[in-house]
């Protein structure tokens, strides 16, 4: 009798753990969608860049300008990520921000104008700006530490399915009804992702819930090291770690957001492509990215959970492709043929990206749970830095160049060229694992604590 008792028990264990599973997969894949529709609403400035450009009478750097304040306000909205986690919870905030940013776009259809345009954009970037890290919180409490580069890179490959699956659309309705229609049709979207979250998101396991502790549920249902005291913020932003990692985020943030910004810009006008071949052709770079990103992480996993360092897995392999990434880059001003142009585009787009969730990962282990929100959310407005800069930075030189290709030729060789940069720094001074142990030995007294 025992004997079945416990096989009955070994066996509801496995059943619950796979019902788990599938729910924490499940779960990822609802968040995953809303960061699909959060990067088409980042990436339709640059499918309806030219057509607006022409109606308003705008110049490259107005453009440029436009999506540099978006990614402005990103960085600054980024900060609020904490606050709004604590204050509304994981499914308010994200409601709340969804609607948000769906109806943010609206403005533009009815006003067109320049500064409707900045204005809009810079609500759409204070919206969307704590979503990143938000998402991540929310996708983590569902999966182990060991386990969180797949995951993360799932929503990290968002960026790439946005511009494969729903960019080709935004850019057919756009051409064929107009760029009004693109917006409309992605505030539809938003909004109809709010009432799927709220009718499906629970939170995962592993994250302090300090609601149902104040509550008399104890620590007795949380993962072991839930329970851990926090870490001083200061520490863990001075940390070399968090540092290195915003050094390098920020440098491939930026190329990201010329991406979103000027790339079917730079198929149309640049390299002789039609708006539509322009238009769908932007999903290109992102193929290749999702390649390698999927493709990484999981070896990345693999690798953590058979003892490889976090250093090695995390660190040193993504920077790698980053170096590679921007050294092809800097080649682009020496190459005449447009479909060639392309292929080193997305590879030096492609190579570099798998940067965003391994480090986020790296970053989420330096503090226990319930900093993670936090956390991410500083590290992910540091990166948004990199946005506020390139996309305007490249309008100038676009605007300056003897040609358009030149132009943009010359932006991307810069962006190679920093990329590559803060790949060497990063790779000196990044240790997940070592800074994760000076926190917690800070925490726990073994290290003096002047100055906290």
């Amino acid at each position: 009798m025992v004997a079945d008792q416990r096989t009955v028990g070994r066996k509801s264990a496995r059943g619950d753990a796979g019902e788990s599973r599938r729910t924490a997969w499940g779960l990822t894949g609802v968040l995953v969608l809303m960061y699909i529709v959060n990067f088409a609403d980042k990436a339709v400035l640059g499918i309806i860049a030219q057509p607006l450009a022409h109606e308003l009478g705008l110049s490259s750097s107005e453009i440029g300008l436009a999506g540099s304040v978006f990614f402005l306000m990103l960085s600054l909205g980024g900060l609020l990520s904490g606050v709004l986690d604590r204050w509304l919870g994981l499914r308010w905030a994200l409601a709340i921000l969804a609607i948000l940013w769906s109806v943010t776009m609206l403005p533009l259809i009815v006003a067109a104008g320049f500064a409707t345009l900045l204005v809009s954009r810079m609500l759409l970037g204070l919206a969307e700006g704590p979503n990143s890290a938000l998402l991540y919180t929310a996708t983590y409490s569902w999966h182990p530490p060991a386990r969180r580069g797949l995951p993360g890179a799932l929503l990290a490959c968002a960026a790439s399915i946005a511009k494969i699956a729903i960019a080709p659309m935004l850019a057919y309705v756009a051409v064929a009804w107009g760029w009004r229609s693109a917006l409309v049709a992605l505030s539809i979207i938003g909004l109809g992702w709010c009432v799927l979250w709220l009718l499906v998101w629970s939170e995962g396991p592993y994250r302090r819930r300090d609601h149902s502790l104040a509550a008399g549920g104890g620590d007795s249902a949380a993962p072991h090291g839930e329970t851990e005291p926090a870490v001083p913020w200061t520490r863990i932003f001075r940390s070399p770690t968090f540092v290195g990692g915003a050094l390098i985020v920020i440098s491939v943030y930026a190329l990201v957001s010329v991406v979103l910004t000027w790339l079917p810009s730079y198929f149309e006008t640049g390299l002789g492509y039609s708006r539509l071949q322009a238009g769908s052709m932007f999903s290109i770079p992102s193929l290749f990215g999702l390649v390698i990103m999927l493709s990484s992480t999981w070896f990345s996993d693999r690798l953590v959970v058979r003892g490889v360092s976090m250093r090695t897995a995390r660190v040193i392999m993504p920077v790698v492709g980053l170096v590679i990434g921007g050294s092809v880059l800097t080649t682009l001003p020496y190459i005449t043929t447009p479909v060639i142009a392309v292929l080193v585009v997305s590879i030096g787009y492609a190579v570099g990206s798998p940067v965003f969730p391994l480090l986020n990962a790296a970053v989420a282990e330096l503090c226990p749970p319930r900093q993670v929100a936090g956390t991410l959310g500083v590290f992910l407005s540091l990166m948004a830095i990199g946005g506020f800069i390139a996309p305007y930075l490249m309008g100038r030189i676009v605007d300056a160049a003897a040609t358009a290709a030149g132009g943009y030729a010359t932006a991307f060789q810069i962006l190679g060229i920093v990329a590559v940069a803060a790949g060497f720094l990063g790779a000196l001074i990044i240790d997940p694992e070592r800074d994760k142990r000076r926190l917690r030995g800070l925490v726990a007294g073994d290290v003096p604590q002047q100055g906290i």
